[in-house]
């Protein structure tokens, strides 16, 4: 997809940029945002991490070693996972995907080895095989209203909607959360080879890299650049790893109960820590969408940026910020969870505000 017309990769606009490997936009990033936001666009983002986990006991040795409820997870299903550090900071972040013999875990840009050599020191005995399978497999997305219509049209049947369990409150009744993952994303097999995920912001598309040509020509859509795609996660306040989090991340700070976590499943390495934030019902942080003024600088603040109050105290970190086609400058931001919704913030120069549909943690 690099070769189309039009293309700027992410290297050539920021070398240090960890999605090098795919294309920033394809010469107009707003309208490109606007396609994504009203019809559907495709997406390249094959620059994921892809690990394949076969083997007869792959769900019950996954479902041990991180934060969803994965045994029993049906055929043909996906959902979302974390792996946390024995203090339950998160280390790393996993759409998953099982067809019924393998379960597909695609992950971070630069995180695959990491995560697969803590899979390989976790085996022991059991019937699992995981491998990167990064260089045969790419993730490719569409985005948008539209995009179960196309991904129906290559000739899978039409996707579900995405299921969430609720949180419970703190202190729950035990029972409150019913077994099975916590989110469901519908997962179909396409005739071109490879599978369809339904996901919240579209479908994710898993497929043999030799056949990313192919499915391109057979969606049929205009093509988007990764700046619009990351334009959107920020407005629809959807973190990422290593963007929205740092070392001493906790689940409960960047909204991960709802998708990844499950609060009644048995002991994984950091459950001590999720249950008794939970329960506490307070988290030290929490993730917010700054809207920033973009008169004193038109120039977006740089991840790791401190969020300060007008005095100068630091507060937090700004993760991904972007230009949205309606919102303007907006950044996501991990601030403290003592920051008022009404306070007044700096980021670098430039005034910001929490919005306030930022919910409350």
């Amino acid at each position: 997809m690099l070769a189309s017309a039009g293309a700027v990769a992410v290297e050539a606009v920021d070398p240090s940029d960890v999605d090098a490997g795919v294309a920033a936009h394809y010469g107009e990033p707003m309208r490109e945002q606007r396609i994504l936001a009203t019809s559907v666009g495709l997406v390249d983002r094959s620059n994921r991490g892809v690990l394949a986990v076969p083997g007869a006991d792959r769900l019950g040795w996954l479902h041990s070693l991180t934060t969803q409820h994965l045994e029993g997870l049906p055929a043909m299903t996906g959902t979302e996972m974390l792996v946390l550090s024995p203090h339950g900071h998160v280390e790393h972040h996993a759409a998953v995907l099982d067809d019924g013999e393998t379960t597909w875990l695609d992950v971070e840009p630069g995180t695959a080895g990491a995560l697969l050599d803590f899979l390989n020191r976790m085996r022991f005995l059991m019937r699992v095989e995981p491998a990167n399978v990064t260089e045969e497999w790419a993730l490719l997305s569409l985005v948008g209203p539209g995009s179960v219509d196309v991904a129906t049209a290559l000739g899978a049947r039409p996707l579900a909607e995405p299921t969430a369990a609720p949180v419970p409150p703190p202190k729950y009744a035990a029972g409150a959360v019913p077994s099975g993952a916590t989110s469901r994303y519908d997962v179909i097999a396409l005739p071109i080879g490879g599978y369809a995920r339904r996901m919240r912001y579209g479908v994710d598309l898993l497929v043999p890299r030799p056949t990313t040509a192919a499915v391109v020509a057979a969606a049929n859509v205009p093509l988007a650049g990764l700046w619009a795609f990351e334009a959107l996660r920020v407005a629809d306040r959807r973190p990422r790893l290593g963007h929205e989090t740092d070392h001493r991340t906790l689940p409960a700070e960047v909204g991960w109960l709802t998708s990844a976590v499950h609060l009644e499943k048995g002991c994984y390495r950091g459950q001590e820590t999720v249950a008794r934030v939970h329960n506490l019902g307070k988290p030290p942080r929490r993730l917010v969408l700054l809207h920033l003024d973009g008169v004193s600088t038109d120039e977006l603040p740089p991840h790791g940026t401190a969020v300060t109050t007008k005095d100068g105290r630091a507060v937090g970190f700004v993760g991904t910020a972007a230009r949205h086609f309606e919102l303007g400058m907006v950044a996501l931001a991990v601030v403290k969870r003592s920051v008022a919704d009404d306070a007044e913030l700096l980021v670098g120069p430039s005034a910001a505000a929490i919005d306030p549909s930022s919910p409350p943690i």
